[in-house]
């Protein structure tokens, strides 16, 4: 499993981030203190506190999927 901290902190990038996972036909999941949310589900990240920094984990440890999620990946 590949973990990585991206940063949600605006609508757009929520809706952008949605568009581009949902590309992929792999299982995302978004880590947020106790909540596990489906990467996939725009209602479910609007459930979290996207004002820090959330975990991506992702089964596949994919660099195309890496590189297509950088400009919401925070180091």
């Amino acid at each position: 499993m590949k973990t990585v901290r991206i940063s949600l902190n605006s609508i757009d990038k929520v809706k952008a981030f949605v568009n581009e996972v949902t590309k992929f036909d792999a299982e995302f999941d978004l880590v947020s203190g106790r909540y596990v949310i489906d990467a996939k589900s725009i209602m479910g990240i609007f459930s979290l506190d996207l004002s820090k920094p959330i975990d991506l984990n992702n089964e596949n440890n994919v660099d195309e999927i890496l590189s297509k999620l950088d400009p919401f990946i925070v180091e």
